[in-house]
């Protein structure tokens, strides 16, 4: 149950009953539309909800919207209802106060809820895939790769807890020119590897990394020397299947470590292999979308309101980057119904992203199925500095190493910021045991109440059921101020889902860690009288389900001790 959306129908109910009331006593004209938003007002000293539907029905109604405040505040009716009272304020507002009935729901709600509290319909069960990382696999994944995976990762369980049906996918670039260049690459090392360093000449543009040396010596390990011998295009053709099945693998044990496991790794090989990047590029010719030029096959993107037309086919009849992509959102969304889908790139794809989405009505496809979350770069900091090259392995840190150094946890933790900003990873801060650690921070509050848990357990006092509990002793504005946060998990997963932004999940922990710690400073728990004890231990206990449940939608755990 969202109770921050039921809180708001809530109001609509109750002013729209007052207005019928206000109406047939002659208090205010009738037949009067009454629209107007509310709002969770900043300051508290507003009220709890903050209403503008006098303002909004001042001009039809032909009075000032103070008087229509008063009027409709005079004739509410709040028997059996969530609120304690409204008062009116500035020009009209209605400020709503919330009275211990929301409170007692919303404890309620995380009981009978379980693992599903913080879940909304907001999806409606359709279909989305998100597609995320997808990187060459001609070598090791970069850190900015480990980003992506975690923002990938996080959207994709948010949608979930949203209602839609998710599907996680990892794109394999496995053709085209760095495939080819991958395995010239891994054929001059296996060369070299038999008659020596000058025995041939290495690529300029080719792959110079260590991992390139050593496919080629796992290759010559597992099939001997013979494929020297054998034709050059059959020996690369066998070496790129062979090196790409390698990293490919490893890419999997990479994630894997990150807790992120995709539905499928679809390969881009499989578009050309069946012919379907053919099929598509004849579509868009016998729709009249495209034009011959110097020998290319050029897309009138510029008729879709793009800025230039992209070229499809080049003049050696290779399909292009862009031909490839238009095949494979094809069967995204034609041959697979996905009713809408979420590419995680960088933000040094955003021209792309925007070029790309006018493309879509020459296939059939609506622009507004195709999201993008676009992720700023990443830095890695130590003592106030940039660090590129790992402890460990003496090169570039890539995504294995940063595990070798950093916990799981606070990677994926830190990696979840606000995609759209520049991330500058403290590595200090982040193997740091105190609250200036945010993911310590909060997983510190989760294993205190199970401290706390156990410890009143052991004399006696077990967590209550909630109907066993009075909360109306939770009366303080402390106590108060923890619900209101516990109250908002559906409403940040609502939004987390529509503006593609996972990092609200990382915000809502870091300030209901921050209430239960407070909470816990100001109100005396193990020797509270009576009934108070109770009360207290069950809002402690519903923090501690409701940060196990948040962590897990962001993939980080919650520890029961630290």
């Amino acid at each position: 149950m969202n109770m921050i959306e039921e809180a708001k129908k809530q109001i609509d109910a109750l002013v729209r009953a007052s207005y019928a009331a206000a109406a047939e006593k002659g208090l205010l004209p009738s037949g009067a539309e009454l629209k107007g938003t509310t709002e969770i007002p900043k300051d508290p000293g507003h009220g709890d909800y903050a209403c503008s539907y006098a303002m909004s029905a001042a001009k039809a109604m032909r009075m000032p919207p103070r008087k229509i405040a008063e009027t409709l505040a005079a004739e509410i009716d709040f028997t059996g209802s969530w609120f304690a009272g409204v008062e009116v304020a500035g020009a009209g507002f209605l400020n709503f106060r919330l009275g211990d009935a929301w409170y007692a729901q919303v404890l309620k709600a995380v009981e009978a809820e379980g693992e599903a509290y913080g879940s909304v319909d907001e999806g409606h069960g359709k279909k989305v895939m998100v597609e995320f990382v997808s990187a060459n696999p001609t070598g090791t994944m970069t850190i900015g790769n480990a980003r992506g995976g975690v923002l990938g990762d996080a959207m994709a369980s948010i949608l979930s807890k949203a209602g839609w049906e998710v599907w996680r996918e990892f794109y394999v670039n496995d053709a085209g020119n760095q495939v080819e260049l991958f395995a010239r690459s891994v054929d001059a090392r296996y060369i070299q590897l038999l008659k020596g360093e000058d025995a041939v000449e290495f690529p300029e543009d080719g792959y110079h990394g260590d991992d390139i040396k050593e496919i080629a010596r796992l290759f010559r390990e597992e099939f001997g020397d013979g494929w020297l011998e054998k034709p050059e295009d059959e020996r690369r053709q066998k070496m790129q299947v062979f090196g790409i099945e390698l990293n490919i693998a490893k890419m999997k044990r990479d994630l894997e470590r990150y807790g992120i496991v995709y539905d499928q790794w679809f390969r881009e090989s499989t578009l050309h292999e069946s012919g379907y990047v053919k099929e598509t590029v004849d579509l868009l010719e016998q729709q009249g979308y495209t034009y011959e030029k110097d020998g290319a096959l050029w897309f009138k993107l510029t008729d879709l309101g793009a800025e230039k037309d992209e070229v499809l086919r080049r003049s050696n009849g290779f399909y292009t980057y862009f031909a490839v992509d238009m095949a494979y959102h094809r069967n995204k969304f034609i041959q697979r119904g996905f009713d809408s889908v979420i590419n995680v790139w960088g933000a040094d794809h955003h021209g792309h992203a925007i070029r790309f989405a006018k493309s879509l009505p020459a296939l059939g496809i609506a622009p507004d199925r195709l999201h993008f979350l676009l992720m700023q770069l990443v830095n890695l900091m130590r003592d106030g500095q940039t660090v590129r090259i790992s402890k460990r392995t003496g090169r570039a840190i890539a995504l294995a190493d940063l595990l070798d150094e950093i916990p799981r946890d606070a990677v994926r933790f830190f990696f979840n910021a606000k995609p759209d900003t520049h991330l500058d990873f403290d590595m200090d801060l982040a193997i740091r045991s105190d609250s200036e650690n945010p993911v310590y921070y909060v997983q510190y509050a989760h294993a205190r109440i199970c401290s706390l848990v156990a410890a009143l357990a052991a004399e006696g006092h077990p967590v209550p059921r909630a109907a066993e509990v009075d909360f109306s002793h939770l009366s303080g504005e402390t106590e108060k101020a923890l619900i209101k946060q516990l109250s908002l998990l559906p409403e940040e997963v609502r939004l987390a889902a529509l503006n593609y932004d996972p990092s609200r999940i990382n915000r809502y922990l870091i300030e209901l860690a921050g209430r239960f710690h407070r909470f816990y400073t100001a109100c005396r728990i193990k020797d509270a009288e009576p009934g108070v004890l109770e009360a207290r231990l069950k809002l402690a206990d519903s923090v501690r389900a409701v940060l196990a449940l948040a962590l897990g939608i962001i993939g980080v755990s919650a520890p029961e001790k630290m």
